[in-house]
């Protein structure tokens, strides 16, 4: 199940990223930074799960602050 959230949340952040340098236009940044941090909390979870806690907390703090920072360029645009 995580395995494929990360996939689908890899694939639209992927997607957005390369909208973004093909026209030039970056107005879906903000989402892009979101779907990023999602695939950094699942990828977190998954390491818990492996018994990894410290790559797991790391992953965990660096949704956080994607988190705050696009919801933040979302709230200024």
């Amino acid at each position: 199940m995580l395995k494929i959230l990360q996939i689908i949340f890899s694939i639209t952040a992927f997607s957005l990223a390369g909208y973004g340098l093909i026209t030039e236009d970056f107005k879906f940044q903000p989402y892009m930074m979101l779907f990023l941090g999602l695939t950094m909390l699942v990828m977190g979870l998954r390491e818990f799960q492996k018994g990894q806690k410290g790559y797991g907390w790391l992953s965990i703090v660096v949704f956080i602050f994607i988190l705050f920072v696009s919801i933040k360029s979302i709230i200024l645009n």
